[in-house]
């Protein structure tokens, strides 16, 4: 029974999970977005480097989700990525 009650190491280890999981994706979705827009070559080229390095991005982020040992530091730092690169990519707009 005591194993069915998530202790304060449980809802750690969830938020980090899901920290990892969809912060991940929504910082490598908001990277992709921004690199596609920056760089300084054709649009569906571009396009295609972002996609390919949102797959770098997202292990990376996954990864270290779970290396580093403050929840906190890990949170801000998904989160935050995500809100700025995705704020980011809208400011600029659609590449001309």
């Amino acid at each position: 029974m005591a194993s069915a009650q998530l202790g304060g190491q449980g809802w750690s280890m969830a938020g980090r999970s899901l920290t990892a999981l969809i912060g991940g994706y929504a910082a490598a979705a908001g990277l992709a977005t921004l690199l596609a827009r920056l760089l300084p070559v054709e649009r569906v080229e571009a396009t295609a480097w972002g996609m390919i390095l949102s797959f770098l991005f997202y292990a990376a982020f996954g990864l270290w989700a779970f290396h580093e040992p403050r929840l906190t530091r890990v949170a801000a730092v998904i989160w935050g990525t995500a809100v700025i690169a995705g704020g980011a990519a809208l400011l600029l707009g659609v590449r001309p």
